[in-house]
């Protein structure tokens, strides 16, 4: 392993972490690595000439469930929040289930996967769909932010200064139909969507579609059309809501041809799955 000056902390508790990091501020926080794995090619890496490793911080490492959420820190491991079963989500599951291969599952956290800064990874679009916030820290406040506004535009970042994703919070809300399809595409842009429908006496009363490639895609006004319509859709209004979201991606931007026409078929088919 290169750079034998190297310098590791390992804070046990958030104060430690300012304080080292005020210390340092050119300090680098480490979670599962992986991000480091996939952005160097040789066997030999370079690692940043300060790190803290957030490996001690057990506040970090909880997860818990109240009636209502799902709290999961940011260091737990993807294959953890796997290995939680029917506590978690479908849609998350599924999502986490098709990233990379359980060796790399067992090292990725789900704060570095939500927080990796080359690009919105695969997390994005079901935390996005299940309407997840994430708890942002500083040395002196906290503060939550949804996933949708976390996740909105390319190369933005909502983490300040010298702040830090602790947890994440999951509504545990009861989902009727749920899809989810990762793009066969480049490694370094995948593609992804989710699917969310709830119901109540046969009435849809909340669908949710996010796509996820360089951009998190979502319609809410392409959702409006279908809510409070009875179960089975009807054919005519299945259609308007696939050519709704046609016409969405023709006019927010040119996400390609192949990918139009990929995520337009996952919408068809998910929602003629509603239909008579």
């Amino acid at each position: 392993m290169a750079g034998r000056y190297n310098r590791v902390y390992y804070p046990e508790s958030y104060p430690e972490i300012f304080s080292i990091w005020e210390q340092y501020p050119s300090a680098v926080l480490f979670a599962g690595g992986t991000a480091l794995l996939r952005e160097q090619g040789s066997q030999t890496l370079e690692l940043p000439e300060i790190i803290l490793s957030l490996d001690r911080m057990d506040d970090m490492h909880r997860i818990s469930r109240s009636e209502r959420f799902l709290e999961i820190g940011a260091m737990v491991k993807l294959s953890q929040i796997i290995d939680l079963g029917k506590t978690v989500p479908a849609i998350l599951r599924s999502c986490l289930e098709n990233i990379a291969g359980l060796q790399l599952r067992n090292m990725a956290t789900i704060g570095g996967n939500i927080c990796y800064s080359g690009r919105r990874l695969d997390s994005a679009a079901a935390l996005t769909a299940l309407d997840a916030q994430y708890e942002l820290r500083t040395s002196q406040s906290s503060r939550w932010i949804s996933a949708s506004r976390f996740s909105a535009m390319p190369g933005f970042s909502a983490i300040g200064h010298q702040e830090i994703l602790s947890r994440i919070r999951i509504p545990l809300e009861t989902w009727d139909y749920s899809a989810y399809k990762k793009f066969a595409g480049q490694a370094s842009m995948s593609k992804v969507a989710a699917f969310l429908v709830r119901t109540q006496k046969n009435i849809l009363s909340d669908i949710r579609v996010v796509y996820k490639s360089d951009l998190i895609w979502r319609d809410k006004d392409s959702e409006s059309l279908l809510i409070g319509k009875h179960l089975p859709l009807s054919r005519r209004i299945a259609a308007e809501f696939v050519a709704s979201w046609d016409a969405f991606i023709s006019n927010v931007g040119n996400i390609g041809e192949l990918s139009h026409t990929e995520l337009t078929n996952f919408i068809e088919q998910n929602i003629n799955n509603l239909s008579e």
